[in-house]
């Protein structure tokens, strides 16, 4: 593969930083209400909360992704190949980040909200300065693990004309027929993105770990 075809393939990268941050940070955000949602005392927000990631983890990203993109995007109102992107990922890491969420939550010791309220603390600052420490901690290595596989998945925006790293991949390969050393690249650069967000993970829990304890 030429240089300019190399410099070709690293103009997706951008797009497939966009689709993975941008759904990632909508599952960050959205995740919490959602999980706030599915831990109500009020029994219909709670089954509706549950019935909902369980129907959206339960059908395939590219499904989602053609869902928006060609039924939605089509037949309701325009949208780009990016932006149906981002909402199909979006949902998805929006139902992942609640279950992970969850998970953190559960394995906090329920001892620590009786010790926030036997201080006096209100329910404000026993989330805030007990409850969510120990949540990060738990749930970071999760989140990154998650991280890591919306990167690949990402991959299928290129289905629906997103020019991220595996589409202009593909648009090279059919220009070269050089399959084994273009897409050889592709899969390396994935590795490549990959690995600082697990190192950055493990550094990052353990400062936390060195100043929250469960």
């Amino acid at each position: 593969m030429t240089p300019d075809y190399f410099l070709l393939l690293l103009t997706g990268l951008p797009y497939t930083f966009a689709v993975t941050g941008g759904a990632l940070l909508i599952g960050a955000l959205f995740g919490f209400p959602l999980l706030l949602v599915r831990r109500s005392k009020v029994t219909i927000l709670r089954w509706t909360a549950v019935m909902l990631i369980a129907v959206i983890r339960s059908i395939p990203p590219i499904v989602w992704i053609f869902l928006i993109f060609f039924s939605i995007g089509t037949g309701v109102f325009p949208i780009s190949p990016l932006s149906a992107a981002l909402v199909g990922f979006g949902l998805i890491a929006t139902a992942n980040m609640a279950e992970i969420y969850r998970g953190a939550l559960i394995a906090v010791h329920h001892g620590q909200t009786e010790a926030a309220q036997a201080l006096n603390l209100s329910p404000f600052h026993t989330m805030w300065d007990v409850i969510l420490p120990q949540m990060v901690r738990v749930c970071l290595p999760v989140a990154a693990t998650y991280a890591i596989g919306l990167l690949k998945d990402a991959a299928i925006a290129s289905t629906i004309g997103v020019p991220d790293l595996t589409y202009q991949g593909r648009h090279i390969t059919q220009m070269t027929l050089q399959g084994l050393s273009v897409m050889g690249s592709v899969g390396i650069i994935y590795v490549l993105i990959s690995l600082p967000i697990a190192w950055i993970a493990r550094v990052t829990e353990a400062h936390i770990r060195k100043t929250v304890s469960l």
